[in-house]
């Protein structure tokens, strides 16, 4: 029997209402049969995966009207994976991915609690330099650049999924690392502009992040 506290959420996003469990709150841990140590994840580390951030909320509102028509998307690092459960509501062509071994059991029920489809969902390391996932019209993420090595390694995995014409979206808190990201992106052949948010309402807090976007 599990001993995580749980929680029960459903998130307004436009028309939508997405219902989301989610960890209670960021203290949580469970790792008795060890998969996410092997897979480098720290017990402090381990309950990010499970908390929808606001970074997610604001990537969510955009994606509640974006042009989805004919684009196989790919969300990378999806944790709770609120923007591939919108996206899957409108019936998308969706692809969630995640480094964490417990990520693709919570959207697999999260996908139940809103009556739809599956996600495909793929577990994968960015540093992996081979995998099944194919290539997309659209890739989105929020909050990925934690660390110093995750420029090279999400710009190189990004590239290697993008279709020769493809639109990148990732929504940045602002943790120091987006502008060396975007000079990557920029050096494998990407354009790239950022704005800040318009309207975040729906957050608790004001967004002081930018929302990041590269084409090529």
């Amino acid at each position: 029997m599990t001993s995580l506290r749980l929680r029960y959420h459903t998130y307004e996003i436009g028309n939508a209402d997405i219902h989301v469990r989610t960890l209670r709150d960021k203290q949580q841990f469970e790792d008795s049969d060890g998969l996410a140590a092997r897979s480098g994840i720290s017990s402090a580390q381990w309950p990010l995966f499970g908390i929808v951030w606001p970074s997610s909320e604001v990537l969510a509102d955009l994606m509640k009207d974006f042009d989805i028509i004919g684009k196989r998307i790919l969300e990378v690092g999806c944790g709770i994976g609120l923007t591939s459960l919108l996206l899957n509501q409108r019936k998308a062509d969706i692809t969630a991915t995640d480094y964490h071994p417990e990520a693709e059991g919570f959207l697999v029920l999260n996908t139940r609690l809103n009556q739809e489809n599956n996600i495909p969902f793929v577990l994968t390391d960015w540093k992996l330099k081979t995998d099944t996932l194919g290539k997309f019209d659209l890739i989105v993420g929020s909050d990925l650049l934690y660390e110093t090595e995750h420029i090279e390694l999400l710009s190189e995995f990004i590239h290697r999924h993008a279709k020769s014409k493809c639109e990148i979206i990732i929504v940045d808190p602002g943790r120091g690392q987006h502008a060396r990201f975007s000079k990557k992106m920029v050096q494998l052949g990407y354009s790239h502009s950022q704005s800040k948010t318009e309207n975040t309402d729906y957050l608790e807090k004001p967004f002081k992040g930018q929302i990041l976007r590269y084409n090529r």
